[in-house]
Protein backbone atom coordinates (compact mmCIF):
# COMPACT_ATOMS: atom_id res chain seq x y z
CA UNK A 1 0.00 0.00 0.00
CA UNK A 2 1.08 3.63 -1.13
CA UNK A 3 1.32 5.74 1.83
CA UNK A 4 1.24 9.70 1.59
CA UNK A 5 1.59 11.96 4.82
CA UNK A 6 0.34 15.91 4.29
CA UNK A 7 1.13 17.97 7.25
CA UNK A 8 2.17 21.78 6.89
CA UNK A 9 3.97 21.44 10.05
CA UNK A 10 7.58 19.47 9.43
CA UNK A 11 7.76 18.32 13.09
CA UNK A 12 4.19 16.65 13.21
CA UNK A 13 5.36 14.80 9.52
CA UNK A 14 8.86 13.46 11.03
CA UNK A 15 6.80 12.37 14.19
CA UNK A 16 4.24 10.42 12.00
CA UNK A 17 7.16 8.87 9.91
CA UNK A 18 8.88 8.01 13.26
CA UNK A 19 5.94 6.28 14.80
CA UNK A 20 5.58 4.10 10.90
CA UNK A 21 8.80 3.05 11.07
CA UNK A 22 8.65 2.03 14.50
CA UNK A 23 5.60 0.37 14.02
CA UNK A 24 7.03 -1.48 10.66
CA UNK A 25 3.63 -3.01 8.93
CA UNK A 26 3.59 0.19 6.62
CA UNK A 27 6.36 2.20 4.51
CA UNK A 28 5.88 6.15 4.33
CA UNK A 29 5.70 6.70 0.44
CA UNK A 30 6.12 10.45 0.32
CA UNK A 31 5.66 13.18 2.94
CA UNK A 32 4.35 16.99 2.03
CA UNK A 33 3.68 20.30 4.39
CA UNK A 34 1.86 22.24 1.50
CA UNK A 35 -1.83 20.17 0.24
CA UNK A 36 -1.47 21.34 -3.12
CA UNK A 37 1.68 19.18 -3.77
CA UNK A 38 0.12 15.89 -2.13
CA UNK A 39 -2.87 16.41 -4.53
CA UNK A 40 -0.80 16.61 -7.26
CA UNK A 41 1.14 13.47 -5.95
CA UNK A 42 -1.92 11.64 -5.66
CA UNK A 43 -2.56 12.55 -9.19
CA UNK A 44 0.73 11.59 -11.00
CA UNK A 45 0.76 8.47 -9.02
CA UNK A 46 -2.34 6.39 -7.51
CA UNK A 47 -2.22 6.49 -3.48
CA UNK A 48 -3.94 4.27 -1.20
CA UNK A 49 -3.63 5.84 2.12
CA UNK A 50 -3.53 9.55 2.75
CA UNK A 51 -2.81 11.10 6.73
CA UNK A 52 -4.07 14.72 6.21
CA UNK A 53 -3.72 17.20 8.62
CA UNK A 54 -7.35 19.23 8.84
CA UNK A 55 -5.90 22.66 10.13
CA UNK A 56 -3.04 24.10 7.45
CA UNK A 57 -3.05 27.43 5.57
CA UNK A 58 -4.70 27.97 2.29
CA UNK A 59 -6.27 24.72 0.92
CA UNK A 60 -7.18 22.96 4.54
CA UNK A 61 -7.48 19.32 5.15
CA UNK A 62 -11.27 18.95 4.74
CA UNK A 63 -10.86 20.74 1.33
CA UNK A 64 -7.38 18.55 0.23
CA UNK A 65 -9.55 15.75 1.37
CA UNK A 66 -12.51 16.55 -1.51
CA UNK A 67 -9.93 17.25 -4.39
CA UNK A 68 -8.06 13.89 -3.48
CA UNK A 69 -11.47 11.84 -3.37
CA UNK A 70 -12.75 13.56 -6.55
CA UNK A 71 -8.86 11.85 -8.19
CA UNK A 72 -9.55 8.71 -6.49
CA UNK A 73 -13.02 8.20 -4.96
CA UNK A 74 -11.24 4.70 -2.78
CA UNK A 75 -8.57 6.65 -1.63
CA UNK A 76 -8.57 5.99 2.23
CA UNK A 77 -8.29 9.05 4.17
CA UNK A 78 -6.68 9.17 7.99
CA UNK A 79 -7.28 12.54 9.67
CA UNK A 80 -4.66 13.94 11.81
CA UNK A 81 -5.99 16.77 14.22
CA UNK A 82 -6.00 18.81 17.17
CA UNK A 83 -10.02 19.29 17.22
CA UNK A 84 -11.60 18.52 20.27
CA UNK A 85 -13.71 15.02 20.42
CA UNK A 86 -16.51 17.14 19.35
CA UNK A 87 -15.44 18.50 16.18
CA UNK A 88 -14.09 15.01 15.47
CA UNK A 89 -17.71 13.47 14.67
CA UNK A 90 -18.06 15.21 11.41
CA UNK A 91 -14.70 13.55 10.29
CA UNK A 92 -15.59 10.13 11.19
CA UNK A 93 -17.73 10.27 8.42
CA UNK A 94 -15.71 10.50 5.51
CA UNK A 95 -12.72 9.19 6.92
CA UNK A 96 -11.47 5.68 7.51
CA UNK A 97 -9.97 6.79 11.28
CA UNK A 98 -8.58 10.32 12.76
CA UNK A 99 -5.54 10.79 15.43
CA UNK A 100 -5.55 13.50 17.38
CA UNK A 101 -2.39 15.59 17.86
CA UNK A 102 -0.31 14.41 19.59
CA UNK A 103 -0.48 11.30 18.23
CA UNK A 104 0.13 8.58 20.81
CA UNK A 105 2.00 5.32 19.65
CA UNK A 106 -0.48 3.21 20.88
CA UNK A 107 -3.45 4.89 19.42
CA UNK A 108 -1.24 4.73 16.12
CA UNK A 109 -0.85 0.92 16.17
CA UNK A 110 -5.11 1.01 16.64
CA UNK A 111 -5.17 2.84 13.56
CA UNK A 112 -2.90 0.90 11.61
CA UNK A 113 -4.65 -1.87 12.47
CA UNK A 114 -7.84 -0.98 11.44
CA UNK A 115 -6.03 0.18 7.97
CA UNK A 116 -4.93 -3.24 7.28
CA UNK A 117 -7.81 -4.80 8.23
CA UNK A 118 -10.01 -2.73 6.10
CA UNK A 119 -8.07 -3.58 2.85
CA UNK A 120 -8.45 -7.26 3.83
CA UNK A 121 -12.25 -7.60 3.62
CA UNK A 122 -11.69 -6.05 -0.11
CA UNK A 123 -13.83 -3.55 -1.96
CA UNK A 124 -17.53 -3.78 -0.94
CA UNK A 125 -19.85 -5.00 -4.22
CA UNK A 126 -22.50 -2.06 -4.92
CA UNK A 127 -25.61 -3.47 -5.48
CA UNK A 128 -27.98 -1.05 -7.11
CA UNK A 129 -32.09 -1.74 -5.27
CA UNK A 130 -34.56 -2.25 -7.80
CA UNK A 131 -37.18 0.48 -7.46
CA UNK A 132 -35.30 2.68 -5.11
CA UNK A 133 -37.18 6.41 -5.68
CA UNK A 134 -36.73 10.05 -4.00
CA UNK A 135 -39.67 11.66 -3.26
CA UNK A 136 -40.31 15.47 -3.69
CA UNK A 137 -43.15 16.12 -3.21
CA UNK A 138 -44.96 17.16 0.10
CA UNK A 139 -41.39 16.12 2.21
CA UNK A 140 -37.69 14.60 1.57
CA UNK A 141 -38.04 11.12 1.76
CA UNK A 142 -37.21 7.67 -0.39
CA UNK A 143 -39.35 5.05 -1.84
CA UNK A 144 -38.56 1.15 -1.28
CA UNK A 145 -39.62 -0.54 -4.17
CA UNK A 146 -43.05 0.38 -3.97
CA UNK A 147 -43.52 -0.57 -0.48
CA UNK A 148 -42.53 2.19 1.98
CA UNK A 149 -41.79 5.70 2.29
CA UNK A 150 -38.72 6.34 4.82
CA UNK A 151 -38.10 9.90 5.80
CA UNK A 152 -33.99 10.66 5.22
CA UNK A 153 -32.70 10.18 8.08
CA UNK A 154 -29.54 12.86 8.08
CA UNK A 155 -27.84 13.83 11.49
CA UNK A 156 -28.81 17.75 10.56
CA UNK A 157 -31.49 19.64 9.01
CA UNK A 158 -29.26 21.55 7.08
CA UNK A 159 -27.63 18.08 5.45
CA UNK A 160 -31.42 17.49 4.63
CA UNK A 161 -31.97 20.99 3.27
CA UNK A 162 -28.36 20.29 1.14
CA UNK A 163 -29.65 16.96 -0.26
CA UNK A 164 -32.97 18.41 -1.10
CA UNK A 165 -30.59 21.47 -2.87
CA UNK A 166 -28.66 18.92 -4.96
CA UNK A 167 -30.90 16.96 -6.12
CA UNK A 168 -32.88 20.62 -7.10
CA UNK A 169 -29.84 20.47 -9.57
CA UNK A 170 -29.66 17.03 -9.84
CA UNK A 171 -26.46 16.52 -12.58
CA UNK A 172 -25.62 20.18 -12.51
CA UNK A 173 -22.45 21.60 -10.91
CA UNK A 174 -23.01 24.37 -8.17
CA UNK A 175 -20.24 26.73 -7.09
CA UNK A 176 -19.33 26.05 -3.02
CA UNK A 177 -20.09 29.40 -2.49
CA UNK A 178 -23.86 29.26 -3.94
CA UNK A 179 -24.06 26.64 -1.01
CA UNK A 180 -22.68 28.61 1.34
CA UNK A 181 -24.44 31.57 0.27
CA UNK A 182 -27.63 29.50 0.03
CA UNK A 183 -27.53 27.45 3.03
CA UNK A 184 -25.15 28.99 5.80
CA UNK A 185 -25.28 32.80 4.70
CA UNK A 186 -24.89 33.81 8.23
CA UNK A 187 -21.61 31.93 9.37
CA UNK A 188 -18.20 33.01 8.76
CA UNK A 189 -16.49 31.02 6.40
CA UNK A 190 -14.56 28.53 8.05
CA UNK A 191 -17.48 27.17 10.14
CA UNK A 192 -19.66 27.59 6.78
CA UNK A 193 -17.27 25.24 5.30
CA UNK A 194 -16.67 22.95 7.87
CA UNK A 195 -20.69 22.69 8.17
CA UNK A 196 -20.76 22.10 4.34
CA UNK A 197 -18.20 19.30 4.34
CA UNK A 198 -19.69 17.47 7.30
CA UNK A 199 -23.30 17.49 5.41
CA UNK A 200 -21.57 16.31 2.35
CA UNK A 201 -20.06 13.58 4.09
CA UNK A 202 -23.33 12.89 6.12
CA UNK A 203 -25.36 12.08 2.27
CA UNK A 204 -21.89 10.08 1.24
CA UNK A 205 -23.17 7.79 4.17
CA UNK A 206 -26.42 7.63 3.54
CA UNK A 207 -26.37 6.86 -0.02
CA UNK A 208 -23.93 4.26 0.97
CA UNK A 209 -26.70 2.85 3.91
CA UNK A 210 -29.05 2.99 1.43
CA UNK A 211 -27.15 1.38 -1.86
CA UNK A 212 -27.84 4.15 -3.92
CA UNK A 213 -25.64 4.20 -6.87
CA UNK A 214 -25.89 8.11 -6.86
CA UNK A 215 -22.63 10.15 -6.19
CA UNK A 216 -21.62 13.49 -4.83
CA UNK A 217 -19.04 14.65 -6.95
CA UNK A 218 -16.62 17.43 -6.18
CA UNK A 219 -14.44 19.27 -8.83
CA UNK A 220 -13.21 22.78 -9.52
CA UNK A 221 -14.75 23.81 -6.27
CA UNK A 222 -17.78 22.92 -7.41
CA UNK A 223 -20.01 19.98 -6.06
CA UNK A 224 -22.76 17.88 -8.51
CA UNK A 225 -25.41 15.35 -7.69
CA UNK A 226 -25.50 12.32 -10.35
CA UNK A 227 -28.24 10.09 -10.30
CA UNK A 228 -26.92 7.50 -12.18
CA UNK A 229 -30.46 6.07 -12.60
CA UNK A 230 -32.18 7.66 -9.40
CA UNK A 231 -35.42 8.46 -9.88
CA UNK A 232 -37.65 11.32 -8.60
CA UNK A 233 -41.30 11.49 -8.11
CA UNK A 234 -40.61 15.55 -9.77
CA UNK A 235 -39.17 14.15 -12.86
CA UNK A 236 -41.82 11.14 -13.33
CA UNK A 237 -44.80 13.86 -12.80
CA UNK A 238 -43.18 16.59 -15.19
CA UNK A 239 -42.68 13.61 -17.83
CA UNK A 240 -46.21 12.65 -17.30
CA UNK A 241 -48.18 16.15 -16.87
CA UNK A 242 -45.90 17.08 -20.27
CA UNK A 243 -47.24 14.28 -22.10
CA UNK A 244 -50.64 15.08 -21.84
CA UNK A 245 -52.20 17.66 -23.70
CA UNK A 246 -55.70 17.24 -23.52
CA UNK A 247 -57.79 14.46 -21.93
CA UNK A 248 -60.12 13.21 -24.99
CA UNK A 249 -60.23 9.34 -24.34
CA UNK A 250 -60.19 7.01 -20.99
CA UNK A 251 -56.96 5.95 -21.31
CA UNK A 252 -55.84 9.28 -21.47
CA UNK A 253 -57.67 9.88 -18.68
CA UNK A 254 -56.08 6.59 -16.25
CA UNK A 255 -52.58 8.36 -17.49
CA UNK A 256 -53.83 11.61 -16.00
CA UNK A 257 -54.83 9.41 -12.30
CA UNK A 258 -51.42 8.13 -12.55
CA UNK A 259 -49.77 11.02 -13.09
CA UNK A 260 -51.27 12.87 -10.45
CA UNK A 261 -51.04 10.31 -7.67
CA UNK A 262 -47.19 11.24 -7.60
CA UNK A 263 -48.29 14.39 -6.46
CA UNK A 264 -48.91 13.84 -2.95
CA UNK A 265 -47.98 17.55 -2.01
CA UNK A 266 -46.19 20.57 -3.13
CA UNK A 267 -42.51 20.38 -3.86
CA UNK A 268 -40.81 20.34 -0.53
CA UNK A 269 -44.21 21.55 0.98
CA UNK A 270 -43.27 20.43 4.86
CA UNK A 271 -39.74 21.86 4.40
CA UNK A 272 -41.09 24.92 3.01
CA UNK A 273 -37.35 25.69 1.45
CA UNK A 274 -37.24 29.77 0.20
CA UNK A 275 -34.93 28.57 -3.00
CA UNK A 276 -37.63 25.87 -3.64
CA UNK A 277 -40.86 28.12 -4.22
CA UNK A 278 -40.58 29.17 -7.56
CA UNK A 279 -39.99 25.82 -8.54
CA UNK A 280 -43.31 24.96 -6.24
CA UNK A 281 -45.71 27.55 -7.92
CA UNK A 282 -44.36 25.64 -11.49
CA UNK A 283 -45.21 22.73 -10.59
CA UNK A 284 -48.05 23.26 -8.59
CA UNK A 285 -49.34 25.09 -11.96
CA UNK A 286 -48.68 21.83 -13.71
CA UNK A 287 -50.72 20.23 -11.57
CA UNK A 288 -54.06 22.31 -11.38
CA UNK A 289 -53.81 22.30 -15.01
CA UNK A 290 -53.75 18.68 -14.84
CA UNK A 291 -56.78 18.40 -12.38
CA UNK A 292 -58.90 21.39 -14.65
CA UNK A 293 -58.40 18.83 -17.73
CA UNK A 294 -59.46 16.28 -16.05
CA UNK A 295 -62.61 17.71 -14.74
CA UNK A 296 -63.45 18.93 -17.87
CA UNK A 297 -63.35 15.53 -19.35
CA UNK A 298 -65.56 14.03 -16.27
CA UNK A 299 -67.82 16.58 -16.77
CA UNK A 300 -68.30 16.14 -20.33
CA UNK A 301 -68.39 12.58 -19.67
CA UNK A 302 -71.21 12.98 -17.14
CA UNK A 303 -69.09 11.45 -14.43
CA UNK A 304 -70.36 14.94 -12.60
CA UNK A 305 -69.80 13.34 -9.15
CA UNK A 306 -66.01 12.52 -9.65
CA UNK A 307 -65.60 16.25 -11.14
CA UNK A 308 -67.77 17.50 -7.94
CA UNK A 309 -64.66 16.18 -5.73
CA UNK A 310 -61.56 17.13 -7.86
CA UNK A 311 -63.08 20.73 -7.93
CA UNK A 312 -63.65 20.86 -3.83
CA UNK A 313 -60.40 19.36 -3.42
CA UNK A 314 -58.57 22.15 -5.71
CA UNK A 315 -61.19 24.62 -4.07
CA UNK A 316 -59.86 23.36 -0.05
CA UNK A 317 -56.20 23.93 -1.32
CA UNK A 318 -56.93 27.25 -2.94
CA UNK A 319 -59.97 28.27 -0.67
CA UNK A 320 -60.11 32.30 -1.99
CA UNK A 321 -60.16 31.37 -5.18
CA UNK A 322 -63.52 32.71 -6.83
CA UNK A 323 -63.02 31.09 -10.37
CA UNK A 324 -63.33 27.66 -8.28
CA UNK A 325 -66.18 28.76 -6.17
CA UNK A 326 -67.81 29.71 -9.73
CA UNK A 327 -66.87 26.55 -11.46
CA UNK A 328 -68.33 24.20 -8.17
CA UNK A 329 -71.61 26.41 -7.98
CA UNK A 330 -71.95 25.92 -11.78
CA UNK A 331 -71.72 22.15 -11.47
CA UNK A 332 -73.80 22.17 -8.68
CA UNK A 333 -76.62 24.21 -10.85
CA UNK A 334 -76.45 21.72 -13.13
CA UNK A 335 -76.72 18.92 -11.02
CA UNK A 336 -79.72 20.41 -9.47
CA UNK A 337 -78.93 20.48 -6.13
CA UNK A 338 -79.71 23.98 -5.45
CA UNK A 339 -79.52 23.76 -1.40
CA UNK A 340 -76.03 22.64 -1.29
CA UNK A 341 -74.86 25.78 -4.11
CA UNK A 342 -76.56 28.49 -1.97
CA UNK A 343 -74.48 26.75 1.24
CA UNK A 344 -72.02 26.58 -0.47
CA UNK A 345 -71.44 30.50 -1.54
CA UNK A 346 -72.51 31.34 2.43
CA UNK A 347 -69.67 29.58 3.34
CA UNK A 348 -67.18 30.64 1.00
CA UNK A 349 -68.70 34.73 1.45
CA UNK A 350 -68.31 34.04 5.80
CA UNK A 351 -64.84 32.76 4.70
CA UNK A 352 -63.95 36.04 2.46
CA UNK A 353 -65.69 38.68 4.80
CA UNK A 354 -63.89 36.87 8.00
CA UNK A 355 -60.57 35.97 6.17
CA UNK A 356 -60.08 38.92 4.13
CA UNK A 357 -62.64 41.25 5.07
CA UNK A 358 -63.96 41.55 0.93
CA UNK A 359 -66.85 40.04 -0.81
CA UNK A 360 -66.69 37.99 -3.33
CA UNK A 361 -65.96 39.01 -7.06
CA UNK A 362 -69.01 40.71 -9.06
CA UNK A 363 -68.63 37.73 -11.60
CA UNK A 364 -69.19 35.40 -8.64
CA UNK A 365 -71.92 36.97 -6.93
CA UNK A 366 -73.85 37.05 -10.60
CA UNK A 367 -73.45 33.37 -10.93
CA UNK A 368 -75.32 33.18 -7.70
CA UNK A 369 -78.11 35.69 -8.19
CA UNK A 370 -78.98 33.56 -11.40
CA UNK A 371 -79.28 30.30 -9.65
CA UNK A 372 -80.97 32.50 -7.00
CA UNK A 373 -83.46 33.76 -9.78
CA UNK A 374 -84.29 29.63 -10.80
CA UNK A 375 -85.09 28.68 -7.33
Amino acid sequence: MRVILIDDEKPALAHIEWLFERDGRLQVAEKFTSARDGIQSVRATPAHIVFLDINMPGLNGLEAAEHIRSINPDIRIVYITAYSEYAIEAFELNALDYLLKPVHPERFKKTITRIIEDYSRGKPEQQKLPGRQVLCFKRLAFHDDGKTNTSLRLRTLKAQELFAFLLHYKDQWVAKQQLLDTLWPDSDYEKAMMLLHTSVYQIRKLMKDWKVVALVEFALDSYRLTSNGLKLDVEQFEQGAAAIRAIETEQQRIAAEQTLSLYAGDYFEEHDFLWARQRRDELRAKYVRLVRSLIHYEMNAGHEQEALKRLLLLHEQEPYSDELCRQILNLLGQMGDQEALVLYYDDFARLLHEELNCEPEPETQLVMKHFKGTI
